[in-house]
């Protein structure tokens, strides 16, 4: 039957097609998961058969819920960033939410004016992966909506609000130490933008590492955390060290393309490690040899936080922090050294 089109359709049209009552087709559109799913896919076909659309206005006035929720997220060209919002959607989604996705391009201006515009479109909660080290201005447009918000994989440290993240120090530490006992004595180091959470995180862990061992042949580099970037940054090194680091796994790619156009080979020459452990790093040629941080997952952890948020339910922990493992493939190669002593866990694919 083809679609119908007219004014006439409305939620008792829906509920006659689907033989349920115009309460249960509310409660299918507002609180799905309060419904069986054998109802749910009942009502889905006849709302999907007739074209109905539900009036969001109408609705958010009669409920005092628009049912909408806002991400504000640094790069929506970056699969780490999409992935974590696919987690947190697949929380909320189980919970009758809808989204609206904001890339930010890594501006602080855009980053306030596009809270503005999602608070000016009555989300009722926000997912914020920061842009910067610092933004007064977000901060104070937060303080006056009472918007419930929560940080996830970067935060604000001056704002006091839940964050679900992962340990990015002892991550970078944990892959670095493994390249000193694979017996890498110089290295150079490929940061993201320098004041973001994430990425100061990941550059203590490597400087964690480099005074551990006492290494003080090494390079730091500040870009962002893009193919790009990695490219750059490795043209202008000052030497080509035993190792790079890169802030993340397409830092790292980008590194091994600069290198490959310099004449160099990895791991032949030297060795390149990342740090996300994204679906395309199994497979780059060579395989890439990383940190694996649960990227789903904390995606689907703050999701879960901004409902209990949105539902009045208490937060029991205001900071969540996942763990990371590393992740040996072909991008590293042993230089002269033993292994012994390499205690850290370590998954070998």
């Amino acid at each position: 039957m083809a679609k119908q089109r007219n004014n006439s359709i409305n939620i008792k049209s829906v509920a006659q097609l689907a033989g349920v009552s115009i309460s249960t087709v509310s409660r299918v559109i507002n609180s799905p998961e309060s419904v069986s799913e054998e109802l749910r896919e009942r009502v889905r076909k006849a709302i999907e058969e007739l074209g109905y659309r539900p009036n969001q206005i109408a609705r958010s006035l009669r409920t005092g819920s628009t049912k909408i929720v806002g991400f504000i997220i640094p790069d929506i060209t970056n699969p780490a960033f999409l992935l974590m919002v696919k987690g947190a959607e697949d929380y909320l989604k189980r919970k009758g939410y809808m989204f609206i996705v904001c890339g930010t391009d890594h501006n602080i201006e855009e980053e306030t004016k596009l809270l503005k515009t999602l608070l000016s479109q009555s989300v009722e909660g926000i997912i914020v992966t920061c842009s910067g080290g610092r933004n007064s201005s977000f901060a104070k447009v937060i303080q006056n909506s009472g918007v419930k918000m929560v940080f996830m994989d970067r935060r604000y440290e001056d704002i006091d609000l839940p964050y679900v993240g992962v340990d990015n120090t002892a991550g970078v530490e944990k892959i670095t130490d493994f390249l000193v006992k694979t017996g890498h004595r110089s290295f150079a180091y490929l940061s993201g933008e320098r004041n973001t959470s994430s990425a100061k995180e990941r550059l203590r862990g490597f400087m964690k590492s480099m005074k551990k061992h006492g290494v003080e042949d090494y390079q730091v580099l500040y870009g962002r955390f893009t193919f790009e970037s990695g490219y750059e940054l490795t043209k202008k090194l000052k030497k080509i060290p035993d190792a790079v680091v890169g802030g993340n796994d397409l830092v790292a790619l980008g590194a091994i393309e600069a290198l490959n156009e310099m004449g160099y080979h990895v791991p032949d020459d030297l060795s390149v490690v990342g740090f996300d452990d994204m679906f395309y790093s199994k497979y780059s040629k060579p395989g890439l040899t990383t940190v694996r941080q649960p990227i789903y997952e904390m995606g689907y952890m703050a999701g879960k936080v901004l409902w209990q948020l949105l539902s009045v339910k208490n937060v029991r922990k205001r900071v969540t922090i996942l763990q990371t493992d590393i992740v040996v493939r072909e991008t590293v190669k042993e230089r002269n050294a033993s292994n012994r002593g390499l205690t850290e866990k370590v998954e070998v694919v």
